[in-house]
């Protein structure tokens, strides 16, 4: 049996949306809503696709440049005219990184200071 397909089969984006709507502060949720954060999960996976960091194949871990996701994300925002700040993009990739960690597939390697 493999873990790290079972990993992948857990991660689940209507509990991701469910679980990120629960993380960001009460004042944030006025302008971020399921769809938003749908919007952003797409596009999240859109530049692992195109940065080649999906690969059904491989078990091996990905190292993703945050920054550059990040700023791929708010170029795809503004394009789509989706009315996303910087700190509504960042509040959505935080809720989805402690989600991913709450299912074992993120970890933390090192704390940033």
């Amino acid at each position: 049996m493999k873990k790290e397909e079972e990993d992948l089969l857990v991660y689940d984006e209507d509990e991701a949306v469910k679980f990120i709507l629960n993380f960001i502060p009460a004042e944030s949720k006025e302008n971020i809503d399921n769809d938003k954060i749908e919007y952003v999960l797409d596009v999240v996976y859109d530049f692992y696709e195109e940065n080649g960091l999906i690969d059904e194949d491989s078990t091996e871990e990905a190292s993703i440049d945050e920054e550059e996701m990040f700023k791929y994300i708010v170029k795809c925002s503004k394009k789509d005219k989706m009315n996303l700040s910087e700190d509504d993009i960042q509040l959505i990739l935080d809720g989805e990184y402690e989600y991913g960690k709450s299912l074992g597939i993120y970890r933390e390697d090192e704390e940033e200071d």
